[in-house]
């Protein structure tokens, strides 16, 4: 028998006699199938509507299904929200999604479209920082913090202002907010840099290789964005096609340290704001990928480093995790002081700069970009995974649908012809999240799956890991 997670004092004792509630209804058995169909989702959408299969020559009525029979009138289908800190079953889905489609671009996978042969394709795990914009409390590889004190792992104090009044906050909310366009001209830089030191004009370069990415933004401690980034070369029609003999893993680590140092996003003086040049730090990391045992990161680790960073926000710095419409609701949040005074930058600058919406982010200190991303060529999309289960999910309803009307006597679904089939239906949204009880059935749901899917993958490592005498997955 599975337990409930236990909820404090009492939040507990609500959720215990709601849950007595929904169990004197009678539909808590189907209350349980539809939260287990949402994977636990910690705030699920509610829907009301209906559909209707209705043969088109006759007008008959085949098959029926309305909310009205549902537990409360209503069908709950997940959020699919990717913050960890929102929902952490969706973000465990959405976290899956990101590691096999950065997988498929590092391993290929042919049911995702990716040929096997950009295993040999040169690629690298690259990671861009933000500059400084003041000393903060760091843990150095060797002696003690700037500040003279040896701080621990869980500090409090890393990645705070050694001097609060001369850290530049404005800069450091400027930059995140301007850090895709920073990422964007990086991209063209890139391939400009590496056509010049292949000795090649741009056209010739398109003629004979193309870049490919996947990244993933990621808060440092400090408030700020960086990049991991995997980064391949291909031929000139991307992975299917092999890239040529001069792209090289030094040619490519040369190019992303050259265009990094070039970059830089101009940006306008407002106010008693001078005018600056937006530029990446000085850490650049570029770490060649290596497949199976050939002594190099593996593309499992990257994979699962990318994935774990895809569904972190800026909770990690411990802000917010959800939009601050009016300045005064800081004060409803126990906020640290570093974050709120990036937020409070953000609300500071936002009339100087009209067009970058700084307020309307503040929640995630000026970053408005997408936390992962990947350019056309390098594998599969998001919506692609996705569509892979919503088909299972129909395919199953359409077998579901096919046996009650075989029993009912109705011809199967697969002899009519399309046009003699019409689907009718109507949906609205009815609402969002769970009562007391339903929480805390969603919870219990949520963490027996992940630990099912948690076991199953370990199994599947470790059988795949004595197969390829790769262990190098075992660090991420």
């Amino acid at each position: 028998m599975t337990h409930a997670p236990a909820l404090p004092g009492e939040a507990s004792r609500l959720a215990v006699a709601d849950l007595a509630r929904l169990a004197s209804r009678g539909d808590l058995p189907r209350l349980a199938d539809q939260l287990r169909r949402t994977g636990g989702c910690a705030n699920p959408i509610h829907l009301k509507g209906f559909r209707t299969l209705v043969h088109a020559p006759t007008g008959a009525v085949w098959n029926r299904y309305s909310t009205d029979h549902e537990p409360g009138g209503r069908l709950k289908v997940a959020c699919g929200n990717r913050r960890a800190s929102r929902c952490p079953s969706c973000a465990r889905t959405y976290s899956a999604d990101t590691f096999h489609l950065i997988r498929a671009g590092l391993a290929g996978d042919e049911s995702k479209g990716v040929a096997t042969s950009v295993r040999s394709h040169p690629r690298v795990f690259a990671t861009l920082t933000a500059p400084s914009f003041g000393p903060v409390h760091n843990r150095p590889d060797t002696g003690a913090c700037r500040c003279g004190h040896a701080h621990p792992k869980d500090s409090p104090l890393l990645g705070t202002p050694l001097d609060p009044e001369r850290y530049d906050y404005a800069h450091a909310v400027l930059w995140n907010n301007h850090a895709p366009d920073l990422w964007r001209r990086f991209t063209i830089y890139l391939f400009r840099t590496m056509a010049k030191m292949a000795g090649l004009y741009q056209w010739q370069f398109k003629e004979q290789a193309k870049i490919s990415f996947g990244k993933v933004a990621e808060y440092q401690r400090r408030g700020a964005i960086h990049f991991h980034a995997v980064i391949r070369i291909d031929g000139p029609d991307g992975p299917d096609t092999p890239p040529p003999p001069w792209a090289t893993l030094a040619l490519l680590d040369a190019a992303i340290r050259a265009a990094a140092r070039r970059a830089g996003v101009p940006l306008a003086a407002a106010g008693d704001r001078p005018a600056r040049v937006l530029q990446w730090g000085e850490q650049v990391d570029v770490r060649p990928i290596g497949a199976f045992a050939s002594g190099e990161i593996s593309e499992r680790a990257v994979a699962s480093y990318v994935a774990k960073y895809a569904t972190k926000s800026a909770e990690t710095t411990e802000t917010v995790d959800r939009r601050i419409l009016e300045r005064h609701e800081l004060d409803r949040h126990d906020l640290p002081a570093h974050p709120r005074r990036l937020i409070e930058a953000c609300w500071d600058l936002d009339k100087l700069y009209p067009g970058r919406l700084l307020a309307h982010w503040s929640h995630m200190l000026g970053f408005r970009g997408h936390f992962s991303s990947k350019s056309p060529t390098y594998s599969t999309t998001l919506g692609a995974l996705r569509q892979v289960r919503a088909d299972y999910r129909a395919e199953q309803a359409r077998a579901d649908l096919r046996d009650r009307l075989l029993t009912a006597g109705l011809p199967d679904l697969d002899d009519l012809p399309d046009a003699e089939t019409l689907v009718l239906a109507h949906w609205a949204f009815a609402g969002a999240g769970n009562s007391p009880g339903e929480s805390m059935l969603a919870a219990t749901i949520a963490r027996d799956l992940h630990a099912r899917h948690t076991t199953d993958r370990q199994e599947m490592r470790a059988q795949l890991a004595r197969e390829e005498g790769d262990f190098a997955w075992t660090a991420c």
